[in-house]
């Protein structure tokens, strides 16, 4: 098994997603874990259900 690209980390108040290639953080803090977004990141890198699950998760947060 290979290494994951992107995982979730938590952090005070939620979790962020860490990009281990680029070594930096990818996207917002996210006050749940966002388990479908990564499987998705990790996965098939399919643009338009990536954007849809952001904005889930975005709407999660207010």
């Amino acid at each position: 098994m290979s290494r994951r690209r992107y995982v979730a980390r938590g952090e005070p108040g939620g979790y962020r997603i860490w990009d281990n290639k680029a070594r930096r953080w990818w996207g917002d803090l996210y006050e749940l874990c966002p388990d479908d977004l990564l499987n998705e990141l990790n996965g098939e890198k399919n643009s338009e259900k990536i954007t849809a699950l952001l904005q889930q998760y975005r709407v999660q947060k207010r």
